[in-house]
């Protein structure tokens, strides 16, 4: 991973190797999986990362902002769940600023992680997250919940691939569907936490993971109309044109 962190800059990937892991979901909120999955994590006190695509936040506000309410992690996850790679700068950091004002609005708090869409990051995200102060995310796994194999394939693959200070990526949402289906996944999370708790780990919250923050936001940024009643965000300016 080396080689690809020169390119489009570093990338948190794994946690400590210790009898620890953090659960990350992404593509929401999700009118449906996630209600289900918020009253599961604080069932069981185990805490999460929810990486939000900005278009969904605007369609569930009161969601997103249950999630924050619950101590869970929000990062962006872009407002259009688009494939970065593909991207110049303009565009690129008109979903990130999109995306972070929604969840300023919606949650009342600024984002402090990212995650690029199918973890297709470009050498113009590494300049823009660290203007945002950003840390970027991958992953450790994934099970492909998104292709919906059933809540106990679910299960078992992630049980298989545990491993100390694992970032474990689920999907709460569908990221080009605000509708789209994700019941799997809240199914098997109580199985997941169970058979983790049985093989001796524990849960931890991603925020474990981010460096002291040092950064501030001097640029003027974008403003959201549907909601101008609350202090919109200072977000930095893209450095160049596409």
């Amino acid at each position: 991973m080396m080689g690809l962190d020169l390119l489009f800059g570093p990338s948190v990937e794994r946690g400590p190797r210790d009898r620890r892991i953090y659960l990350t979901f992404d593509d929401g909120p999700n009118e449906r999986a996630t209600p289900v999955i918020l009253d599961i994590l604080a069932a069981e006190r185990v805490p999460a990362a929810f990486f939000m695509v900005g278009k969904h936040v605007r369609l569930f506000p009161k969601l997103a902002r249950r999630v924050r309410e619950a101590g869970h992690e929000v990062g962006n996850h872009t407002e259009h769940h688009v494939k970065l790679h593909l991207l110049g700068p303009t565009r690129i950091h008109a979903e990130l600023a999109q995306a972070h004002v929604a969840i300023v609005v919606r949650t009342g708090r600024e984002p402090r992680v990212f995650r690029a869409p199918h973890g297709l990051r470009s050498p113009f995200l590494r300049p823009l997250a660290r203007r945002f102060g950003y840390t970027v995310f991958g992953w450790t796994f994934g099970v492909f919940d998104t292709a919906r194999p059933g809540a106990n394939v679910i299960r078992r693959r992630v049980h298989a691939r545990l491993r100390p200070g694992a970032i474990v990526l689920l999907h709460d949402g569908d990221g080009y569907d605000p509708e789209g289906d994700r019941m799997q996944t809240a199914e098997a999370l109580p199985g997941i936490i169970a058979d983790a708790r049985a093989s001796g780990y524990e849960f931890g919250a991603l925020s474990e993971l981010l460096p002291a923050p040092s950064y501030t936001h001097s640029s003027p940024g974008t403003q959201d109309t549907a909601a101008s009643s609350q202090r919109t965000p200072t977000l930095p300016a893209p450095s160049s044109p596409d």
